[in-house]
């Protein structure tokens, strides 16, 4: 019920800026509840994908999260250029990095996350790298992602 009350209130609070042409700002209050995530693996961010969500969020005014599976802070310089662009381009963004299997990673990330309406990723064979043991319970949530995931290209 509390995130019913929520949504009404940001709704009356959007409708306030709007009357006062207070547009950004009412706008900042209607992007909060739209977010889409980029799921991608150190060294295999693809530009076509990265596009693909930079649009896509322009179009439907939206934010990105970036869930990047990387082992370490090493430097990547393509997600560079592309945090790069986000800013250029005036896109909201919160990068997310973890370790490990992206399948499980965007099933977490989407379960703790309420507000994402899709998932993109670049290759259905980098879902499965790093997933040691999981078995059928990560087929089964799998199963039960939270959001409509949009594979853009398979593979680099």
């Amino acid at each position: 019920m509390s995130s019913i009350k929520r949504k009404i209130e940001d709704l009356l609070s959007t409708i306030s800026f709007a009357e006062e042409r207070e547009f950004k700002t009412a706008g900042e209050f209607l992007r909060r509840e739209r977010k889409v995530l980029l799921a991608v693996r150190r060294g295999q961010v693809d530009m076509k994908t990265f596009h693909y969500a930079l649009n896509t969020c322009k179009r439907i005014g939206a934010s990105l999260d970036i869930l990047y599976i990387a082992p370490s802070d090493a430097a990547d310089p393509i997600l560079d250029r592309c945090l790069f662009k986000l800013k250029e381009e005036g896109i909201d963004f919160r990068l997310t990095q973890k370790g490990g299997c992206l399948k499980k990673a965007i099933i977490d990330y989407t379960n703790s996350k309420k507000d994402i309406l899709f998932a993109v990723t670049e290759s259905t064979k980098n879902l499965e790298v790093d997933c040691k043991g999981k078995g059928r319970r990560l087929s089964e949530a799998w199963q039960n992602l939270k959001c409509p995931l949009v594979v853009v290209a398979d593979g680099i």
